[in-house]
Parts: C-alpha cells; structure tokens; sequence
C-alpha cells in the first residue's frame, strides 16, 4: 500500500523534530502516529501496522536499533527509514545491519525526507499473507493476533498473546526465562520475579480450558518449551 492515504509511525524522542516531522507528513496527506521512545514504540507497532516507520537512532531507553533489530526479531517486516546526527559511514552500516532500510542524517531536507518515504512505501509489498503458526490443534495468527485451540478462539491479552507467539513461533525449543522476559518485556529481570510464572499460569488456563492435553511446558532450571506430548 502507497499513497496519500499510508500510516507513517514517527518515533523520535526530540520533541521538536517530532512536531516537525508529523506536520511535513500530515500537510502531505500521510496519517501519522507519533512516539517518543522506542520502549513504547514496540508496545504498539504490532497493533498499528504502519506503512512505514521513520525512527530516530538516538533515544533513551531503547535506541533506534535495538528497536529495528526487535521488530526483525519478531518477523515485522515493516520498511524503516532511520533518523540521525551521525554522518559516519559506520554509523550508517549499523543501520542497515540492525535491518533499516534506509538512512537519513540530520539536519535533512523536507523534500530528501518525503522521498525517502515514498521510495520505501513503493517497495512495499502491496499485500502481505497471514502468519500462521501450528502445534497440534493450536493456531496462532501473528498478522490478526488471534489464536484458536481446536475450534475455540482463545481470548488473550496483549501480553499473553505475545508470550503465546514467541513460544509457538520457536515451538519445540525450550527458551529460557531471560529469553522470554527479554523478547516480551524488552528487559532482564532479577531472578525472584514471578511475572513470567504468572503469565504462563494464565495462558495454561486458557489453552487448557476445554480440558486439552498441556502443550506449554516447564523445563525446570531452564525456561518453558511449547511442544506436542510424544
């Protein structure tokens, strides 16, 4: 999808270049959502779907980067064009290594700006297929964010939704607690916090509540594994 009508995702901590940067896509006819770090720019990426994701390298709590590597990590493919003040050919190869597709130094010109954007918005693909993922009678739909256990919908939060999608996605590997707090919650935990227990409590009971056999499993002294019993 290109044109007037694509959702362009503005993560930028400067609340200045922020403004700035909505208002040339807005006056262009682009619907625009704004963030201001990357920690609440991959709470929300997935819900919003945007067309194209303009991200500032230089940002507290997660920079550009990391937040580029997760939204790889997680099979987002949406096209990213990097923002930033550093002009260093290094720079610039960190970039597109972290999975950018493009790269724009500050100070840019408005006209660089929208160009950029609308070369990535004509490489995208115009329609992208539903993700499926299968184990056993279990059906997880990344694209809708809808999962169903036979043919009973399950009725998730966000959390255990994403919990529920890096297990099935990595099915049959057992994935260790930092793994998990790291990809789900974006940090490492101190080793007494029961977050992560409480969640899989939750997303058992739900996946179980038909009384199926148990497919999320406790590997003890390592993590959890999502697997079919033999």
């Amino acid at each position: 999808m290109a044109g007037p009508a694509s959702l362009v995702f503005i993560v930028e901590d400067d609340p200045s270049v922020r403004a700035a940067v909505e208002r040339v896509m807005s006056l262009e006819g682009y619907r625009t959502e704004v963030s201001p770090n990357g920690a609440d720019a991959l709470e929300r990426i997935g819900a919003l779907r945007p067309d194209v994701a303009v991200v500032d390298v230089m940002m507290p709590f997660i920079d550009g980067l990391e937040v580029c590597r997760r939204m790889r990590a997680r099979g987002d493919r949406t096209p990213v064009l990097m923002l930033t003040a550093r002009h260093e050919v290094g720079d610039r190869v960190a970039g597109l290594d972290a999975g950018a597709d493009d790269y724009l130094v500050k100070p840019f010109a408005v006209d660089e700006l929208l160009a950029r954007v609308r070369a990535l918005l004509r490489r995208r693909p115009q329609s992208q297929p539903s993700a499926t993922v299968g184990v056993a009678d279990l059906v997880v739909d990344t694209a809708r964010r809808e999962a169903r256990r036979g043919g009973r919908r399950l009725e998730l939060t966000k959390t255990e939704f994403d919990l529920l999608t890096v297990l099935a996605e990595q099915h049959g590997i057992v994935l260790s607690r930092d793994y998990l707090y790291e990809h789900i919650w974006g940090y490492h935990v101190e080793t007494s916090s029961k977050s992560l227990d409480v969640y899989v409590g939750y997303l058992r009971r739900k996946l179980e509540e038909a009384g199926e056999p148990r497919l999320l499993h406790t590997v003890r002294g390592v993590g959890y594994v999502l697997r079919e019993q033999p």
